[in-house]
């Protein structure tokens, strides 16, 4: 692919998006004219109409809704391929290992400390972020090995199951539902879950907005009563609090970390470390319960 294709998918995707050319061209800093010259160039070297203009609105035709997903998906593979080039071209190299903070079943120190020993380990650099956060990073080239909690979009992903637990609800300790061992989801109406949903999979309570948050602060709107969490049980049992109770949910399906890289990774580094996560997993045995 030229600079010429890129630059014009790029023109494509910024008109596709915006749906009209005046804030299409704002958005890439240039002109209006040149911004639709290249848009007809494109359709003409194409043989096909990507958008219906009128004076009213621009409208993207069943070729451009085609080419607008496997733009996005070029473009997006062209900005991996530029950052994993700088990355290799370190003078100093790294594996960049990506994943949410106490996700890792407290196994993380000891998978590191294992993964040293191997002949080709390299100095892991470690990505923290939100969930959902790790598996962008390995598709754009951030990360190069990610740990991680299922649902998650695997396109692209070769993935290795490394630990499946039992998810808890994680309440108030004065909630009235505290007072029982076992409990089902549809207990669970009228709370909220910490990204925004409804913890019974009911209607979102009005004017409860999501809003990004860390361990910490889920932990203290929990104490208080905003709203209720579904956690894997490593993590419960790591953070013992006496303001909350953790409680098995019979109805509430398994969570299970996983280790993921790019399917098309061939790097003996990212290799050693799928295959010492797996060892060390291997040998993972509860210390403490829970309840």
């Amino acid at each position: 692919m030229s600079d010429l294709e890129v630059r014009q998918l790029r023109y494509f995707v910024a008109v596709a998006e915006e749906l009209h050319f005046g804030r299409a061209a704002d958005r890439l800093g240039m002109a209006q004219p040149p911004l639709s010259r290249a848009i007809r160039d494109l359709e003409r070297h194409l043989g096909v109409r990507l958008l219906e203009r009128t004076t009213r609105q621009v409208r993207l035709t069943p070729a451009g809704q085609v080419l607008l997903r496997d733009a996005r998906t070029a473009l997006d593979a062209v900005s991996a391929a530029e950052r994993r080039a700088r990355h290799a071209g370190r003078e100093v190299p790294a594996l960049r290992l990506a994943l949410k903070a106490d996700y890792d079943a407290g196994m993380l120190p000891e998978m590191l400390g294992a993964y040293e020993q191997e002949p080709v380990a390299l100095p892991v650099e470690l990505q923290l972020g939100g969930r959902g956060e790790q598996v962008a990073a390995l598709r754009d080239g951030r990360a190069d090995v990610a740990l991680l909690p299922t649902p998650f979009d695997g396109r692209g992903l070769d993935v290795e199951p490394l630990l499946t637990e039992p998810r808890l609800v994680a309440l108030p300790a004065a909630d009235p539902l505290a007072a029982r061992t076992e409990l089902r989801v549809a207990d669970l109406a009228g709370r909220m879950l910490p990204d925004g949903t409804a913890a019974d999979g009911g209607e979102v309570p009005a004017g409860r907005p999501p809003r990004p948050l860390d361990l910490a602060q889920i932990f203290n709107l929990v104490e208080v009563g905003e709203m209720v969490w579904f956690l894997p049980e490593s993590l419960a049992r790591r953070h013992p609090r006496p303001a909350i109770a953790y409680r098995t949910v019979l109805d509430l399906g398994p969570s299970t970390l996983v280790v993921a890289w790019p399917r098309e990774s061939r790097s003996a580094a990212v290799a050693a470390f799928v295959r010492v996560a797996q060892t060390v997993f291997a040998r993972y045995s509860p210390k403490e319960p829970v309840l």
